[in-house]
């Protein structure tokens, strides 16, 4: 086990190095790669990825506590039951990960690529999905209360008995995904009538 705080570290390809079960704390990476890495286990806190490349990384069991990835590539990585706590994912690309059991706490997800993601049943209460992109993702009995999906797509989106209580969705294109069991309150429910062009006095 390592650990390593107060480094900064751009353009290093750590990408054959052993990072499994280390703690990195307060750290920075400006546009490294960690591409098909091994960091199982991996503990950051406080660190900032910047335009970093994680494809194909194992990442399984890794924990991040208040950590920023912004605009990094996540592309066939396993997440595997890591678990993202207050963390910034802005502008990164999960297509073909490995989300199976993972956790989100809070945090801002806006603007990531979570195409075809599995988060069926996940709590991703008070998330920020602003402008996020989860076509065709499955998220059954999520629950997304009190997030900020403002122009997310859910275009294809699997929302079966997902809870949206409370959540922002202005500018949600509710046509484009079935709406059939998704539990909304009140105001959600006018724009859901607003959007097929009812009127509501």
């Amino acid at each position: 086990m390592f650990q390593y705080s107060n480094q900064h570290y751009e353009g290093v390809t750590f990408s054959s190095q052993d990072l499994r079960y280390g703690e990195l704390i307060n750290c920075t990476f400006s546009r490294c790669s960690f591409a098909n890495g091994s960091l199982e286990e991996i503990a950051t806190k406080s660190c900032r990825f910047m335009e970093c490349n994680f494809h194909g990384a194992s990442l399984n069991s890794s924990i991040h506590t208040e950590s920023a990835f912004e605009n990094c590539n996540f592309s066939e990585a396993n997440l595997f039951v890591a678990k993202f706590e207050h963390c910034k994912m802005t502008g990164s690309d999960f297509s073909s990960a490995n989300m199976d059991g993972i956790t989100i706490q809070k945090g801002d997800w806006s603007y990531t690529n979570l195409r075809h993601a599995r988060l069926g049943k996940q709590n991703m209460r008070g998330v920020r999905f602003f402008e996020a992109d989860l076509s065709q993702a499955n998220l059954e009995k999520a629950d997304l209360r009190d997030c900020d999906l403002t122009r997310t797509i859910f275009t294809q989106a699997k929302l079966q008995g997902a809870d949206v209580r409370g959540a922002k969705l202005d500018g949600v294109d509710f046509k484009s995904f079935p709406i059939k069991g998704v539990r909304m309150d009140r105001e959600q429910a006018v724009l859901f009538t607003l959007s097929y062009g009812a009127k509501v006095d």
